[in-house]
This record gives structure tokens, C-alpha cells and sequence, in this order.
């Protein structure tokens, strides 16, 4: 994530919504002259929620997901755990 602060507009926020064993590291003066900031949030408030889902249906933006009907959750389960699953994996219960 580190790289991605200094392409933040001036007055910009970066939300940290994921666990990461790596570090950020961060030029004091990319935050300070920029005035950008870094926080964490387990979710994004519910705000920040409206925010993204407005921003993804103006932009286009849909979801990546591999699509497993519930029988398959053994399946999906194993894929996640593997690393296999390249993208969100959804049960689908009415499959």
C-alpha cells in the first residue's frame, strides 16, 4: 500500500479496510504537504459504505466473484483455503 500515498489527491485519505503483515511506509512530507492521511476501519463507517457503493455504481464498478452453488461449499471452502480461489467466492443458495 505504501506506494499508493503519494498518488492520493492533495487533501486525500487513504482508508486501510485490510490486514496486511507488510508495513506502510510513508514520506512524512507526502502527508504534510499534501495534507493527505491514513486511517484504519474494520468496515468504513456506514458513511464511507454509501460513499464507495455510489462511487462503484456511477464508475460502473462490479464485483469479481466465483459463483459456487451450497452443495459446493466443501469445494469452495478448499479453494479458499488453497489460494486457488482468484476472486471473492459467493454460496449460492438457490442453486
Amino acid at each position: 500500500m505504501s506506494p499508493l500515498v503519494a498518488g492520493l489527491a492533495p487533501r486525500g485519505r487513504m482508508i486501510v479496510v485490510g490486514a496486511a503483515a507488510d508495513p506502510i511506509s510513508v514520506s512524512t512530507a507526502e502527508l504534510i504537504f499534501g495534507t493527505r492521511s491514513i486511517a484504519g476501519s474494520l468496515t468504513g463507517s456506514s458513511i464511507e459504505n454509501e460513499d464507495n457503493l455510489a462511487f462503484s455504481q456511477a464508475r460502473g464498478v462490479h464485483p469479481m466473484n466465483e459463483i459456487m452453488s451450497l452443495a459446493e461449499a466443501p469445494k469452495a471452502y478448499e479453494r479458499m483455503l488453497s489460494g486457488e480461489a482468484r476472486f471473492r467466492v459467493v454460496l449460492d443458495t438457490a442453486a
